[in-house]
């Protein structure tokens, strides 16, 4: 392994220690992309399903799953709580039983403690099939706090005991889960879901206001109704659950993963290549094909025509390209579904330090994602952050001093780094500009990037992309 200078690494605190590591991928950049890949199902969507699984007193399949770290994380939790999840006769099936649901030690699920944040959504289904739960420390992404007070209100508000200890949190549910009437200080996905899981078998009726009505949370009311939830789906971000005393497993295709389909939208971009994404879907991607257009970028979509006699059928995706000439500025604020998604922006801020002109872009949701622009300047960018709301969207933590807003001036001619990867999508952004700048640049901490992104590295090379492991 290359011995590294750790005062020539950008982009983590922990640069010294990841750099000691072999966790390091070789971009040799300025090469466009060229190809098509395929993205499977949502990540923010499959591991959720597999917790749904424990509701029912039947097996579940799940169809489509993506060979990533967040689905290794819920199967081995699964595991331990005795859900049988063995994989099915079609490549990416699960097949999930829950015929014997158990206690699980501490100690076993602490394993887990810090991998993900997904123990949290444990909660409502232990606490209908056990009476019980324990929830460990979380994990996740460090693009800001993200506080469970939600989660836990709401579990208390259908009647959950939540007690805190040092090792994580355990819950009982002495009187079983009742109906409630709650209201989300913000649409939290991560909250809804929480309710959304914890209410189909509890008793009575409940209403959750301000909801989050992301695409990925539509799919999950999908796959909780086919197992016989009655889940209505009113205007004004109103979810109503009528709780039922049983569910049965499931068959689900869940959606394709449209961040994944971005982020190698925004790679396209910003190396002036040509990418095709099998499995993309235009309906979930609306928001950011209007951007994409406006930014200067190509796309068509080809719609899946079902195989019949003497026709082989096509699956349908979306092909991404940058056709010449100049890319534009452009102003965008991310925002809660139908919003430009927090998840799109960091890909496509490195495209946009190659559009003519200033962009701006002001983060709403996260208020520590914009960490990330600091490797892209010492790479060549030109992006100043600021405390402002640089942008009408109502902003959660405009006065609270923190850098959410920022100004890309371009075009620049990036450069090689050797960069340390921070969170999840701000390292594939990370690896976009190591891709699309000029000389060899080493990215420390790439392993991160499988939490989200299935067989990233032979996609690279599907796509002609130079790179290697040292």
């Amino acid at each position: 392994m290359q011995i590294v200078d750790p005062n020539h690494l950008h982009g983590s605190t922990n640069a010294l220690e990841v750099a000691l590591t072999d966790d390091v991928l070789v971009v040799h950049g300025g090469t466009p992309l060229e190809g098509r890949i395929r993205v499977r199902g949502a990540k923010n969507l499959v591991s959720k399903a597999m917790v749904a699984a424990l509701l029912a007193d039947s097996p579940s399949r799940l169809f489509d799953v993506p060979r990533i770290r967040d689905v290794e994380v819920v199967r081995g939790l699964l595991d331990l709580h005795g859900v049988k999840v063995s994989d099915g006769e079609e490549d990416g099936e699960l097949i999930l039983d829950p015929s014997n649901v158990e206690s699980a030690s501490t100690d076993q699920i602490n394993v887990h403690a810090g991998s993900s944040r997904i123990p949290i959504l444990f909660c409502g289904p232990l606490l209908h099939r056990l009476g019980h739960a324990f929830i460990p420390d979380l994990g996740g992404c460090h693009i800001g706090p993200r506080p469970i007070d939600f989660h836990i209100q709401a579990l208390r508000e259908f009647g959950a005991t939540v007690d805190k200890t040092p090792e994580g949190m355990h819950l009982s549910a002495p009187n079983g889960l009742h109906g409630t009437k709650f209201a989300l200080p913000y649409p939290s996905v991560g909250a809804t879901e929480q309710v959304l899981l914890t209410a189909v078998m509890a008793e009575g009726v409940t209403e959750l206001r301000n909801a989050a009505v992301e695409p990925e949370i539509i799919d999950l009311i999908c796959i909780l109704q086919k197992m016989g939830a009655i889940i209505k789906v009113h205007t004004d971000r109103v979810i109503e659950i009528q709780g039922v005393k049983k569910l049965h497993g499931y068959t689900h295709r869940p959606i394709p993963d449209r961040i994944e389909a971005a982020s190698w939208a925004a790679a396209a971009l910003a190396t002036r290549g040509d990418v095709e994404v099998l499995g993309a879907q235009q309906a979930d991607m609306m928001t950011f094909l209007n951007v994409f257009r406006s930014v200067g970028g190509e796309y068509e979509v080809t719609d899946a025509r079902p195989p019949k006699l003497g026709d082989p059928g096509q699956e349908g995706g979306i092909r991404f390209w940058h056709p010449g000439g100049e890319l534009n500025a452009v102003a965008l604020e991310t925002d809660v579904h139908p919003g430009f998604m927090t998840d799109w922006q960091q890909p496509l801020v490195v495209a946009l330090t190659q559009a003519r002109g200033l962009s701006i872009v002001h983060e709403t949701v996260y208020e520590q994602r914009l960490g990330y622009t600091e490797a892209l300047n010492t790479m060549g960018a030109n992006i100043q952050v600021y405390r402002d709301c640089l942008g009408g969207t109502p902003c959660r933590f405009g006065r609270r001093n923190f850098k959410h807003s920022a100004v890309i001036a371009g075009p620049s001619k990036l450069h090689a780094a050797d960069l340390v990867i921070p969170d999840l999508r701000a390292g594939f952004s990370h690896l976009i500009a190591a891709l699309a700048a000029e000389g060899t640049s080493r990215v420390y901490g790439v392993d991160l990037i499988n939490r989200g992104y299935e067989d990233f590295e032979k996609k690279l090379a599907d796509l002609g992309a130079h790179v290697e492991r040292p």
